[in-house]
């Protein structure tokens, strides 16, 4: 029987780079003959793919933020027992950019739903499982927005519902973030998403390489 895999996820502001590092660190996983699973939050699976567009959609103003909360979780529970889980049963290391991190900085905090919401949902979608490696890209929330909208606007027009709100909101995603990380330094690693994207990288392999 395989030895169980690892469970690295990536956090962070919209914007801050973790799509580009998530990328960048399974081609050099791969190249060392590691088998590895890429997934993202909210979508990857097929389920999930539908459940994104409802989350992300700017015209879905309307959208509550409790619905929103339980929406992010019935996608994630779907990602967690369709692909997650069999990966690392089967040994491999699973990259997944966002994970319930996201959840409670964003709907806990920034929603402000409430950090035991959200672990109790947890506790139901994700059966147990949490990141074996945190990887905490942090950047200041106003590049990071400029990022995300400029991203938005040429790629993905109809995933802009989050980038509509206040730089207050951003502010207290970016503060959750870091006591989260300040509660769990040797799971969640704070890594300077505002460096060059190849100085990025390298800090992240600096950190991964110990656990993989």
């Amino acid at each position: 029987m395989p030895e169980r895999g690892i469970l690295i996820t990536f956090e962070g502001l919209d914007g801050s780079g973790k799509t580009t590092q998530m990328r960048r660190l399974a081609g050099r996983l791969r190249s060392e003959g590691r088998a590895v699973l890429e997934t993202v939050e909210p979508g990857g699976t097929r389920i999930g793919k539908q459940v994104r567009r409802i989350l992300l959609d700017p015209a879905n103003h309307d959208l509550t933020p409790t619905a929103e909360l339980l929406l992010y979780f019935a996608c994630r529970a779907q990602n967690v027992e369709e692909l997650i889980l069999p990966a690392l049963a089967r040994g491999e290391i699973v990259l997944c950019d966002r994970f319930t991190d996201s959840t409670l900085a964003y709907q806990g905090c920034a929603r402000e739903l409430g950090a035991e919401n959200v672990r109790q949902l947890d506790r139901v979608a994700c059966q147990g499982l949490s990141p074996g490696l945190t990887l905490l890209l942090d950047i200041d929330p106003e590049a990071s927005l400029a990022r995300a909208r400029r991203r938005n606007s040429e790629d993905s027009p109809e995933e802009g519902r989050f980038e509509e709100q206040d730089m207050e909101f951003f502010r207290k995603v970016r503060r959750a973030y870091q006591e989260i990380a300040a509660r769990e330094p040797e799971r969640v690693r704070v890594i300077d998403g505002r460096a060059a994207p190849e100085a990025v990288e390298q800090a992240i392999w600096q950190v991964v390489r110990s656990h993989v």
